[in-house]
């Protein structure tokens, strides 16, 4: 499922596929994605690339394009490739950069940036 809160510049998509679940937030207030793992029991944190990834109007239209219309492919999808790397626990200084909704959801894991 997603949820756009447009007043606030945040996307919320929860995945729910056993193994494979997840939840994501884009803050385009502060610039980052994180996405937290349930199998992994870790966050991974990315920096928003213009280039790359949607603009908030733009991921709910394509939202919108993908259920309501399943056999459309789209050149927009959003797919990110992590690498393992070393890990820490946020820090206060995290939070501030990173922001508070991404502080909810990754408060006591190790982040992988």
């Amino acid at each position: 499922t997603m949820t756009i809160h447009n007043e606030e510049q945040i996307v919320d998509v929860h995945v729910r596929s056993g193994v494979y679940s997840s939840d994501t937030i884009f803050d385009y207030t502060h610039g980052y994605i994180a996405t937290r793992l349930f199998s992994r029991n870790a966050c991974f944190i990315m920096k928003i690339k213009k280039e790359l990834i949607p603009e908030l109007q733009e991921i709910g239209r394509l939202a919108f394009e993908r259920e309501t219309m399943r056999d459309v492919y789209s050149p927009n999808n959003v797919w990110a490739l992590f690498q393992a790397g070393s890990s820490r626990l946020g820090r206060l200084r995290d939070w501030v950069l990173y922001g508070k909704h991404i502080e909810n959801l990754c408060t006591g894991l190790p982040l992988y940036q």
